[in-house]
């Protein structure tokens, strides 16, 4: 396992000297914004490393028993990236779940009791999204027992990763004051480079139609080739690159009487 003393100044090093933050700078209040989160972290450590790498807030999805997800999320938050919870959810062709997964059978209980657990394993965290999930986020009953734990545990935001188009997570969240985006894009769901290349670009084009947009991809080389040289591009091409948090509050700003309450509560948390 990566140690602070041992891995994190080499993170430090890189993502403060040849990586700046691609957010950085005087930016007009118009100008397009995209996320970008990692799902899968912490089963590998020299994958781990390569996120936290990569230049900009990059956000970090872990999944909640991995071996390497203590120690990387310190070394995540230490340098910069925000810490993810990603939960492993029931899907509808049911494959073999990773550990600390909800699923559809379980009693509000039994659902209440290994989310707090998995929240508890992953140290920094402040989101959660869903790690596979198609038959359980289009479950409304489920989603509520969700929203309503990290509602009593705020501050947190969730984002949908739109594993199946019948979710209905994001809009229970809504629903319930937690603060939420879905995915537009994602990056590697064909492991091509090329491939990879174009989604990153669709995922620029929504940006610009939409104001913002949020990608998922996975620690595997190529997606990681992929970012390592097109997230250094994108202030030239007039793209801020944010913390998923801050995109949230982008999206939300002035929907929500409850955006700027939490936001207050994010920032006292930090303190």
């Amino acid at each position: 396992m990566i140690g602070m003393r041992t891995g994190l100044w080499p993170v430090l090093f890189l993502c403060t000297v040849f990586f700046p933050p691609a957010s950085a700078g005087p930016w007009p209040v118009s100008a397009p914004a995209i996320s970008v989160i990692i799902d899968d972290m912490g089963k590998r450590l020299d994958a781990g490393r390569r996120v936290l790498a990569l230049p900009g807030p990059v956000a970090c999805a872990f999944l909640p028993q991995a071996r390497y997800t203590p120690s990387l999320a310190n070394t995540a938050h230490a340098v910069g990236k925000e810490v993810m919870l990603h939960l492993p959810m029931d899907s509808v062709d049911r494959r073999p779940l990773d550990a600390g997964a909800v699923t559809l059978d379980m009693t509000e209980q039994q659902f209440v009791s290994t989310v707090k657990a998995d929240l508890a394993a992953v140290p920094h965290v402040i989101g959660i999204n869903n790690h596979m999930g198609s038959l359980l986020t289009r479950h409304p009953g489920h989603m509520l027992w969700l929203m309503r734990l990290m509602q009593s545990q705020a501050p947190l935001f969730f984002v949908d990763s739109r594993t199946t188009v019948e979710t209905v997570a994001r809009l229970v969240a809504m629903e319930n004051g937690v603060p939420a985006s879905e995915r537009n894009v994602f990056l590697d769901n064909q492991l091509d480079t090329g491939e990879i290349a174009v989604q990153f670009d669709r995922l620029l084009q929504l940006a610009r139609k939409q104001g913002t947009a949020l990608a998922i991809g996975h620690p595997n080389a190529l997606t990681l080739a992929v970012l390592e040289q097109r997230l250094p591009e994108l202030e030239q091409q007039g793209i801020r690159l944010l913390p998923v948090s801050e995109l949230i509050e982008i999206q939300q700003r002035g929907e929500h009487t409850w955006q700027a309450s939490w936001s207050r509560s994010r920032r006292d948390a930090k303190n």
